[in-house]
């Protein structure tokens, strides 16, 4: 007698509530990527350009590379990606930044699912990061902030996933990939990834890290980071030089720890500690939440090590979507017997999301600038609020996360009259030299939409300097800089002053003449290397 054996497959039921966090999330998603564009266009309409930043940052994506002197390379390819597929307008270039704010709420939805929270968590936790001044503000302009939550909470996704045993060790490339990506972005990257490891290894969850998928995740890392390292080697360490230099010269505000701990509830909105605290302690104490002891230890390991290096209050962002997630679980638990909880209602608790809203519409100047000028100061005086400050330059009347978005219009219209000016061969010769990277990418990007043949400028600020002088003559110079007309008077024998960049608005330092600089003296030989500041 003969017997066979039909091999079987298990195949395990989807879990029937992911199609439904899914939908939810992509809802809040789109609905805050309606809400990104709509405060861009209102922001425009109201005459706030280009952040500084943003010219400098479509200019390093006109000089693709693996490294750069102050950031990694993934917003420079975000500026060009951004540039060639939608244009340079400032609408145009933030789309990506918009589009990465949706995704950070789209992943706080399913990392909240994940966890274990049901509908009325999952939203509550969307809804706290959508109201959240911090991701408001880093989400409306192109910068590597916006995407920085996206990298670090596709990490923590894939950890969560790995320990409920329920899916596949393979999301271990999932994690490799977005941490690569998120090392190339920025490199606070790695201190999260510290943290991360060590709130595992203190924890029962430190088994997954023992896999050949584990290795096999952490090689990828490495291996997708590797070209930036090896661009930092050949270039001399530019990044450690940048950094060391802005500490050496107290560029940033240094926050004491009660300052830094208190700085957290303004950037993140003051009533959404009520969430990411809660949130930190439900992981901690792991009663609500299953294995999620090492996600509450990440945090305050990231949280020691930001605060003893010094770093900006805002430089906790990328962890937060976790914690909010975790945060709408435990008010999820808490309130379990409410009937809105039990039906799982989408705002299940409205008298705590409708304080939220009315709180953060009225902080809502802060962080994105929807209110002229004017308008924004006479608002904020009545209420007393007063925006953050990071660096120690002056900002003028506006702080300067808004005041770096004007002037640039009147410094390019000066540059473009003087470069009119002159006859053609001298316009061949011409050096343009800026005092920064921001004025620079100001000429560069809005003077070529009406002069094409305008020369490239100059400046030795970070990655500019390294782009060099386009052969230019250093004894003809339009000059963008601060010093006076005594001080340039000593470098050249003819020394006119062609206009004044005065716009009230604008941050304090940029507010100086503009020079035609012809014959540099004897004995001032003009040598790049020592126009050099990384900072």
């Amino acid at each position: 007698m003969t017997s066979s054996r039909t091999p079987s497959t298990i195949v395990r039921p989807a879990d029937p509530t992911l199609r439904s966090a899914l939908q939810l999330a992509a809802g809040f998603a789109v609905v805050r990527l309606l809400f990104q564009f709509a405060l861009t266009l209102w922001s425009s309409h109201l005459g706030y350009g280009y952040f500084r930043d943003e010219f400098y940052y479509i200019a390093c994506g006109r000089h693709l590379a693996w490294g750069y002197v102050d950031h990694g390379p993934i917003v420079a390819v975000q500026a060009r990606v951004g540039e060639l597929l939608f244009g340079d307008s400032v609408f145009a270039i933030r789309i990506l930044s918009a589009f990465a704010g949706a995704l950070t709420i789209f992943l706080t939805g399913i990392i909240a699912w994940a966890l274990g929270g049901r509908r009325p968590a999952q939203a509550l936790a969307m809804f706290g990061i959508f109201i959240s001044p911090q991701f408001i503000g880093t989400d409306g302009y192109l910068s590597m902030n916006s995407w920085e939550a996206v990298f670090w909470m596709s990490c923590a996704l894939a950890v969560i996933l790995i320990l409920t045993g329920r899916w596949s060790e393979r999301w271990w490339i999932f994690f490799g990939i977005g941490a690569g990506i998120g090392l190339l972005n920025k490199p606070s990257m790695t201190f999260f990834l510290v943290a991360l490891g060590l709130g595992l290894l203190s924890t029962s969850s430190r088994r997954i890290l023992f896999t050949r998928w584990a290795a096999l995740g952490i090689a990828l890392m490495v291996l997708i980071a590797l070209p930036n390292v090896l661009w930092q080697m050949h270039n001399h360490w530019p990044t450690l030089e940048f950094l060391h230099n802005g500490q050496v010269r107290h560029k940033n505000i240094i926050l004491n720890p009660l300052q830094f701990f208190l700085a957290q509830f303004s950037t993140m909105g003051p009533l959404n500690a009520l969430l990411w605290i809660t949130g930190v302690i439900a992981l901690l104490r792991a009663k609500s939440i299953r294995d999620g002891r090492w996600l509450g230890l990440t945090f305050l390991f990231f949280y020691v090590i930001m605060d003893a290096l010094h770093a900006k209050d805002y430089y906790l962002q990328g962890i937060y979507p976790a914690l909010f997630a975790a945060g709408g679980i435990a008010w999820e638990h808490r309130f379990a017997n409410s009937r809105s909880v039990m039906r799982g209602h989408t705002f299940a608790f409205p008298v705590f999301e409708s304080i939220l809203l009315l709180t953060g519409l009225l902080i809502l100047p802060m962080s994105s600038p929807v209110l002229a000028p004017e308008t924004w100061l006479r608002y904020t005086k009545a209420l007393h609020l007063r925006g953050d400050k990071m660096e120690t330059a002056a900002s003028g009347p506006l702080p300067q996360f808004y005041a770096d978005r004007f002037g640039w219009n009147q410094e390019v219209n000066i540059v473009l009259k003087t470069f009119q000016s002159l006859s053609p061969e001298d316009q061949r010769r011409v050096c343009i030299f800026t005092g920064n990277y921001g004025e620079a990418g100001a000429i560069d990007l809005l003077s070529h939409r009406e002069v094409p043949n305008l020369p490239p400028a100059l400046s030795g600020q970070n990655s500019y300097w390294t782009w060099g002088t386009h052969g230019c003559d250093p004894n003809l110079v339009i000059a963008v800089i601060d010093d006076t007309p005594d001080e340039v008077a000593q470098k050249y024998a003819s020394v006119t002053i062609v206009g004044r960049m005065d716009n009230p608005y604008a941050v304090g330092f940029e507010h100086h003449n503009i020079y035609l600089l012809r014959d540099r003296k004897p004995g001032t030989h003009f040598d790049w290397d020592d126009e050099r500041f990384y900072i």
